[in-house]
């Protein structure tokens, strides 16, 4: 095996044997790649610290193609500080790793690394967890192959007087062709089109209403039960969270 320096980031990580790890790696070079963390369980290892989900930097490896690549050391981009400290950031994060995971299992599209990277740094650096987690979502949706039409009415085409948005019919709909779907907000049906288009690494402020954000949430949710397939269980941690953060939030 030969050396090489990837830049990556921890996706997963199981326990192997009694004192080693995998690391479920997504890398900018090679796209999704497991190494073994060898000995890092242990106390006094100097790959613990480093071999864990979050962690994003350049992995020194033995590097291998068709199997486990080896750990030497890891040279810290970003430990994700901020966001380890809060549990509603974790919980966004923790469910973007999962779902950019299952997505790189299913496609070896390389713009998934920068749409990782560029959604956590976002979060780590205090923007809306919710509404970074909604514009991944989105994007996703296309390297999945169910992307719903936001350009043009799902029904016949159009891309005049849209009055909503369905997961039902599979995106935008507009007044000739609606029949009594529930309405969305006309702040919606704009930011979610801004929302696939956008570049989130270029992000520097979210101004989203709550309305805007329900409205959105609620039809990605909607969408991705529909037509994904995926059940992850990282957004059910997301739910539980929410309903104890927000509570307390409105307390003071």
């Amino acid at each position: 095996m030969k050396i090489e320096s990837v830049l990556g980031i921890v996706v997963s990580e199981t326990n192997y044997s009694e004192s080693s790890k995998i690391l479920n790696v997504l890398t900018e070079e090679y796209g999704r790649i497991g190494i073994i963390s060898k000995g890092c369980r242990n106390m006094k290892s100097k790959l613990r610290g480093v071999s864990r989900k979050l962690i994003y930097g350049t992995f020194h490896i033995y590097y291998k193609e068709d199997g486990l690549s080896t750990l030497i050391s890891v040279d810290v981009k970003n430990s994700f500080s901020k966001t380890m400290m809060d549990l509603s950031k974790i919980s966004y994060s923790s469910y973007i790793l999962e779902l950019i995971d299952q997505v790189a299992r299913q496609n070896e599209e390389e713009n998934l690394f920068s749409l990782l990277t560029g959604a956590l740094l976002k979060i780590e650096e205090g923007l809306d967890p919710l509404v970074i987690t909604n514009i991944v979502e989105l994007k996703c949706l296309l390297y999945l192959g169910v992307m719903p039409n936001i350009d043009s009415c799902s029904i016949c085409g159009s891309d005049k007087a849209i009055v909503t948005l369905s997961s039902d019919k599979g995106g935008y709909i507009c007044s000739n062709c609606y029949q009594n779907e529930p309405l969305v907000s006309d702040k919606t049906i704009k930011l979610i089109r801004m929302f696939y288009y956008v570049d989130i690494e270029k992000i520097s402020k979210l101004e989203v209403g709550d309305l805007a954000k329900r409205e959105i949430n609620q039809f990605l949710d909607d969408y991705y039960t529909r037509y994904t397939g995926l059940y992850l269980k990282s957004k059910s941690f997301i739910q539980s969270v929410e309903k104890v953060v927000v509570p307390e939030q409105k307390k003071n």
